[in-house]
């Protein structure tokens, strides 16, 4: 619209930002991540976050200085990762992480993308295709009673519908070491239980997530999944 091209990347950022707060609130009748943080509001901290991860800095110190240099905001230190480590924070995003996509996806079909409509048969469907993505972990990052630490990861998911990537679920922090598929199915059966079934979920995932049985139980809260045939499969045609 005119107005969006009126704004400058740092101004709409403020912008959905605000709208997703706005939502957020509204979307639950008491949230209990609300809280007044007159030393980081929740805005400047998400903010910030989107910031951190599209800036080309070394490290959250290079960060809060970059910061300070460009935008003339200067955080202390104790503050910014303080806030990091904050659970209440941490559910104040993933409230409104949800309203930031659904925005986002309401955006995009406003403007008619819809890469799988040659594909009727999929309109009822959300279709994503997830995988695991794994890095070093952070050099903080505590080691365990053996004294190891392991790769960082989660999992992700690109809506094939609208190309919106987001994140998915954690599968480790770097503090132990856990397998991929067990926090997919976890995710998913926690999913289910505040899900409304007549939606129907189809995932797109590499071989290793093939599981007859517990996929066959996956069809009663409407999730499905396609997949590459394991070299010891046998394929069964369905006309």
């Amino acid at each position: 619209s005119p107005m969006l091209n009126d704004l400058t990347l740092s101004g709409y950022i403020q912008q959905h930002c605000n709208e997703s707060m706005e939502k957020s609130l509204l979307a639950e009748r008491h949230p209990l991540w609300t809280r007044s943080c007159p030393e980081l509001k929740d805005i400047d901290f998400i903010r910030l976050g989107l910031l951190r991860c599209i800036s080309a800095v070394d490290s959250g110190r290079h960060f809060l200085q970059n910061n300070e240099e460009i935008y003339g905001h200067l955080l202390p230190h104790s503050t910014y990762f303080k806030s990091l480590k904050s659970h209440r924070r941490t559910l104040m995003l993933e409230a409104l992480e949800q309203q930031s996509y659904q925005l986002h996806a309401e955006t995009l079909l406003s403007q008619g993308i819809d890469y799988i409509k040659a594909f009727p048969e999929l309109d009822e469907y959300t279709v994503e295709a997830a995988d695991g993505h794994f890095i070093d972990h952070a050099c903080h990052t505590e080691k365990n009673s053996h004294g190891k630490v392991y790769a960082a990861g989660s999992i992700y998911a690109l809506n094939l519908r609208n190309g919106l990537l987001r994140f998915l679920c954690l599968v480790t922090n770097g503090t132990q070491r856990h397998q991929e598929i067990p926090r997919l199915r976890g995710h998913i059966e926690k999913q289910n239980k505040g899900n409304n079934t007549s939606h129907k979920h189809l995932y797109v995932y590499d071989k290793a997530v093939t599981d007859y049985t517990w996929w066959d139980q996956q069809k009663r809260h409407a999730n499905f999944m396609i997949s590459m045939l394991k070299e010891n499969s046998v394929a069964t045609r369905v006309e």
